[in-house]
């Protein structure tokens, strides 16, 4: 059957096309006896307001963009639900894309998201020119995630990725590993952080930094481990992985070369998702609290679009340490 429409409701109900529309935007001139009516029939119909088409004609918009790095990734999962709780809370509806961490995908995605006129728009560790972010903010409000910026238009929410490698370093020293490789996130838009805090850890304990070029996946995690233990050079003790995606490819590889986590190599991931916490995974990780980059971002987000500041604001969440299985001394 075709969706029904404004005009259906207007029908059964008795009343103009007009006074619906009334009646859906909440519209405190409609008496309350008209307002049943409609309603009424609005459920009898099956009938909901098409969104977008509200926007458009009223010319203001309920509507959050919200643009995912990589859906495959539980992280991002969990920061969009901080985004959707504040969203809601607030009375606004979220429309989600993914760019797939690759720019040009993501510009493509980022002017969809733009097609629906929203009222503001997250972008969740985009891989994005500045450029693009720059155009973007000239039509709606946009607020970084997991990637900063000295754009003024262009609020920003991260964890402090210098401080949770700097945990990961010194979990490990204290342990008493020496040989401990960095698996780096490459482009990834939190990796220079945290290569840099891993890199100044190892320094000031008198060991030499080694990273390892690789991407926030497990693909990459696991070509990681098979590149390092295939190479001329002593193995490492432990591994500080980019992120916890890349922690579990690592440790899939291990096992299929014969090595057991921990006892022959400890690993440490990064942003504690729930994946991390599966209890065959069990992985000793560097916590990001999820939801609360969510809610952060979506609060700053609509004080713009409230008018409530025009001045930046730049969150910046300290992580901290999760030890779990995947961590021990190394082998006498």
């Amino acid at each position: 059957m075709a969706r029904p429409t404004m005009e259906d409701v207007a029908e059964l109900a008795g009343v103009s096309r007009a006074l619906v529309s009334l009646v859906m935007r909440g519209s405190p001139k409609v008496s309350n006896h008209r307002r049943d009516a409609v309603l009424a029939a609005a459920a009898q119909l099956g009938y909901t307001p098409h969104q977008m088409a509200r926007s458009l004609a009223s010319r203001t918009s309920t509507v959050l963009g919200v643009m995912v790095s990589d859906l495959r990734n539980s992280f991002f999962a969990e920061v969009v639900e901080g985004i959707d709780a504040a969203a809601r809370a607030s009375g606004f509806e979220m429309v989600l894309n993914t760019g797939g961490r690759s720019p040009a995908r993501e510009r493509a995605a980022l002017r969809s998201l733009l097609s629906f006129r929203p009222a503001g728009v997250v972008l969740l560790s985009p891989v994005l020119p500045t450029s693009a972010i720059t155009e973007a903010s000239a039509h709606s409000p946009v607020v970084l995630v997991s990637r900063t910026t000295r754009l003024a238009a262009v609020d920003t929410v991260n964890d402090d990725g210098a401080t949770g490698a700097t945990l990961a370093v010194e979990h490990l020293v204290s342990l008493g590993h020496k040989r401990i490789v960095h698996f780096d996130g490459n482009g990834a838009s939190v990796a220079a952080a945290r290569r840099q805090g891993y890199v100044s850890a190892m320094k000031r304990h008198g060991l030499s930094p080694w990273v390892v070029p690789s991407e926030h996946t497990d693909v990459a995690g696991a070509k990681a481990v098979r590149s390092v233990w295939d190479g001329p050079d002593a193995p490492p003790t432990a591994i500080v992985a980019g992120n916890d995606f890349n922690a579990v490819g690592a440790i899939s590889a291990l096992e299929e070369l014969g090595l057991r986590v921990p006892r022959d190599v400890s690993v440490v991931g990064y942003d504690n998702t729930s994946l991390a916490a599966l209890r065959h995974v069990s992985l000793t990780t560097i916590d990001q609290p999820r939801a609360e980059l969510g809610r952060l971002a979506a609060e700053a987000l609509l004080e713009r679009v409230r008018g409530e500041r025009t001045e930046p604001v730049r969150h910046l969440l300290q992580p901290s340490l999760v030890v779990r299985a995947t961590t021990a001394g190394p082998a006498a």
